[in-house]
C-alpha cells in the first residue's frame, strides 16, 4: 500500500515518545472503527510540540484512499501519551464530495423555469440607482419616483452595459459566428435591422426577418446572414425546347360506323 501525501509538517522537534507511539493510536483507531477498518501505519505528521499524528489506511471498501488520523500528545515529563482525537481524513485519491458552491453561484443561463425567482444583489456592479440622489432618504426619494412614474428604481450601469455588449458581440449572433463569417452581407445594412434606442445601439440591434436565424434576438451590426434584405439570386430563365413530331410511325384507330 502506497502511503498518501501528507502536509507540510511544522517547524517542531520530533517527540521520540509520541512517534514511536504506533501501537497506542493504531489501538485508538480500532475501538473508534473496529479492526477489520484499520490497516498498515502510513506513517506520521509532527504537529508541534510533543504533539504528532499517527496515520493508518482505512480497509473499508467504501473509503478507498482515505485514512485514519489519530493525534496523540504528551504532557511535559510524561512517559506515556495521551489521545488527543481520531478521524478519517481524505487522500490524495480519495472520493470526496464536489467543493460546495452557493446557490446562487450554481445558477446558470437557462436554468431558470416558470415560477423561479432569481433575486438580484442589493450591490450588484451591473446595476446602478436610476435616479439622482437629493440628499433625501431612499425611502422618500423611491417614493416620489413610483408616484410620478419617474422610471426605473435601478438601471444598467456601465460595468453592466460593458459585459452585456462582451457577451453578445462574442455569442452566437457577433461576427465571429460560423454563418457571420460565410457571407458578405452585414447586419447594419440589412432593412430587417432595427437599432437599440440605448447607447448600446451603436452596435447592436434586434433582427426582425422571421426567415433569419437571429430573428427577434440582439444581432451586433457585423454580424450576418442568408437573409440580408439585399440579397438576391440571378437565375437564367431556362431554354424552351421546340415541339417534338413523331413522324416515323402512326396509329391506328378504331372509329364508329357514326363517325
Amino acid at each position: 500500500m502506497t502511503p498518501v501525501r501528507t502536509p507540510e509538517s511544522v517547524r517542531a522537534k520530533p517527540d521520540a515518545v509520541a512517534v514511536a507511539a504506533v501501537e497506542p493510536a493504531r489501538e485508538a483507531a480500532i475501538a473508534e472503527a473496529g479492526a477489520a477498518q484499520v490497516g498498515d501505519h502510513l506513517g506520521h505528521l509532527v504537529e508541534g510540540e510533543r504533539l504528532v499524528t499517527h496515520y493508518f489506511a482505512s480497509t473499508h471498501p467504501g473509503y478507498r484512499g482515505w485514512r485514519w488520523a489519530v493525534t496523540v500528545t504528551r504532557a511535559s515529563r510524561a512517559k506515556t501519551v495521551t489521545v488527543n482525537e481520531v478521524v478519517m481524513l481524505p487522500g490524495d485519491v480519495a472520493i470526496v464530495a464536489p467543493e460546495w458552491v452557493p446557490w446562487s453561484e450554481r445558477v446558470q443561463p437557462g436554468d431558470l423555469r416558470p415560477g423561479d425567482l432569481f433575486p438580484t444583489l442589493p450591490d450588484d456592479p451591473r446595476l446602478e440607482p436610476g435616479f439622482t440622489d437629493t440628499g433625501d432618504t431612499p425611502e422618500d426619494v423611491l417614493t416620489v419616483v413610483e408616484e410620478l412614474g419617474l422610471g426605473r428604481e435601478r438601471v444598467l450601469s456601465p460595468i453592466g452595459r460593458e459585459e452585456a455588449a462582451e457577451r453578445w458581440y462574442a455569442g452566437d449572433f457577433g461576427p465571429a459566428s460560423p454563418i457571420a463569417q460565410a457571407v458578405p452581407y452585414k447586419c447594419h445594412s440589412c432593412g430587417y435591422w432595427i437599432r437599440l434606442a440605448d447607447s448600446l445601439g451603436q452596435a447592436f440591434g434586434v433582427c426582425a426577418n422571421e426567415m433569419a436565424p437571429g430573428e427577434a434576438r440582439v444581432v451586433a451590426y457585423d454580424y450576418g446572414c442568408g437573409a440580408h434584405s439585399d440579397a438576391t439570386i440571378d437565375l437564367a430563365e431556362a431554354p424552351i425546347p421546340d415541339h417534338a413530331f413523331d413522324t416515323t410511325g402512326y396509329d391506328t384507330l378504331q372509329l364508329s360506323p357514326e363517325d
